[in-house]
């Protein structure tokens, strides 16, 4: 366990952690805005790392395979949300059917359950060859900071329009938005649909990244981007600003992973790491209950306290101090 080793697993944890936190702004767009339990994400990541490594293989340029797997991931959160608006299937199994005819149709798309990105140039080695140093992870960085940046900054902009504003409203209260003359559903749909392109952006980040794409590369994803998020809520619970809430969602990413490297770095085993997810997504979504829990704690313990110091206050307190008003002759 040397400082060297520590220090490039902090590297790599960082490079991966904005990489990925393309797709925890997707989760957020349906976790938070929308309140939908969307599971398409674990399918549509590995949509985007399929998509793009087939494109790339092909020799399409690198940046050009990033939007193709984002229209890919549109449509597979078109599916969804047509299962749930028009076919009435309830949103976490529309989810679950999307997610799982995408196991095959990633399949169908490579030709086979994975493909190797070596020897091909991707986008992290063309950024790596303009850095004097040729670091991949750092090229890699660069690049997840400036795509990141840029997204939450679309976003921003984008859910401060009539339109972003009408899916906020959809989730907060989808009742209001129909007396209004809204259609929930298109807005559903179309929440959806950006909430699986970013997952399908963020998974073709990442197939660039690590040089291959597997089908099996999304398993998880939904409780790694459900961490995250969670992690990023709890770190700026008290700040109501929606761009803060946005840059707290990447900050979560990038702990997250963070977190995974450390464990990793002090021996756990990497079979164990959907334990670790899980333990981790518990007490983060617990956090909020129990700070809540011991604020009421508190409370009634000074409450309980002044009630006691006043009941003794009066007790001792003369007779003539105690009655309704002064007492007259």
């Amino acid at each position: 366990m040397s400082i060297t080793s520590f220090l490039l697993s902090m590297e790599g944890a960082l490079s991966q952690g904005v990489l990925w936190s393309v797709m925890t702004l997707g989760v957020y767009i349906t976790f938070r805005l929308l309140n939908f339990a969307d599971m398409t994400v674990d399918g549509s990541f590995a949509t985007g790392g399929a998509v793009s490594a087939v494109f790339v293989m092909m020799g399409v340029n690198p940046y050009l395979c990033l939007l193709f797997a984002m229209l890919a991931g549109f449509l597979c959160g078109g599916v969804t949300g047509f299962l749930n608006t028009k076919l009435k299937i309830p949103a976490i199994l529309s989810g679950i059917l999307t997610m799982i005819a995408l196991y095959s149709v990633n399949i169908r798309i490579m030709g086979q359950p994975n493909i190797s990105l070596l020897g091909v140039d991707t986008i992290v080695t063309k950024i790596t060859a303009f850095l004097p140093g040729g670091d991949q992870v750092i090229a890699t960085l660069l690049f997840g900071l400036l795509l990141a940046a840029a997204l939450v900054a679309l976003m921003y902009w984008f859910f401060g329009t009539e339109i972003g504003c009408a899916i906020r409203a959809t989730g907060n209260n989808e009742y209001m938005v129909r007396a209004f003359g809204g259609n929930t559903a298109t807005t559903t749909i179309l929440a959806l649909m950006l909430s699986n392109g970013l997952a399908s952006l963020s998974g073709a980040m990442v197939s660039q990244s690590q040089g291959y794409a597997d089908v099996q590369m999304g398993v998880g994803t939904i409780v790694i981007g459900l961490a995250s998020v969670i992690i990023g809520e709890a770190l700026f619970r008290k700040r109501t600003n929606f761009a803060v809430k946005l840059l707290s969602v990447v900050i979560g990413s990038v702990i997250y992973r963070i977190i995974i490297a450390l464990v990793l770095w002090f021996g756990l085993k990497s079979e164990d790491l959907k334990l670790l997810t899980a333990v981790v997504v518990a007490i983060a979504l617990s956090v909020p209950a129990l700070k809540d829990k011991f604020s009421r704690s508190s409370l009634r313990a000074d409450t309980d306290g002044n009630e006691a110091a006043l009941s003794e206050t009066v007790s001792e307190a003369p007779d003539d101090e105690i009655g309704e008003g002064p007492r007259h002759a």
